[in-house]
């Protein structure tokens, strides 16, 4: 992965972005919300100040190229609505897992399709990434039939030893 910055991804609908400080309400939101969170093993944010310390956490692992993440903006309208990322690369960049959240009241509308078909693309064919990897909670639906709808296929002999809860989901570029 050499990237020099992160780079604006664009679909139809959607503006990918970098996270900046003024979205810290939505980023407080999206990681203390006990319906986006029911599925999520991860530390919560609770407080703006905590918001802010995570922007500027993700936005130092970009620079560093551990891992690349975008808030999810709809065009013309810069309000945060929900992230996705790519992150946990293998060490010789070839294998990424794709994370992803997105504000409730933008549920059932295509969002996360869409943002998830732009980071499959952007992986495959800017960062020739070999695999895409998800992990989602074995309950968590909605998440199983957005990567199945995208071709990602449940690997069932595989566990992931953090949170046995998950399912891990993957899917491989065409060569």
């Amino acid at each position: 992965m050499k990237i020099t910055s992160l780079p604006k991804l664009q679909t139809e609908r959607l503006l990918l972005r970098q996270l900046k400080e003024n979205d810290n309400q939505v980023i407080l939101f999206l990681r203390s919300d006990e319906g986006v969170n029911t599925f999520v093993k991860r530390p919560k944010t609770n407080t703006i100040e905590d918001a802010n310390n995570f922007i500027d956490k993700i936005n130092k692992g970009i620079d560093e190229q551990n891992w690349l993440f975008w808030g999810i903006t709809i065009k013309d309208n810069p309000e945060l609505i929900g992230t996705i990322c790519l992150w946990n690369f293998s060490e010789d960049k070839k294998i990424a897992e794709v994370g992803y959240d997105l504000h409730p009241k933008f549920h059932k509308q295509g969002i996360m399709n869409e943002a998830l078909v732009g980071i499959l693309d952007y992986g495959f064919k800017t960062l020739e990434l070999d695999t895409i990897e998800a992990f989602t909670h074995k309950n968590n639906e909605p998440s199983k039939k957005l990567l199945i709808k995208n071709n990602f296929n449940h690997i069932e002999h595989r566990e992931d030893s953090d949170n046995l809860d998950n399912f891990i989901f993957s899917i491989s570029r065409n060569k």
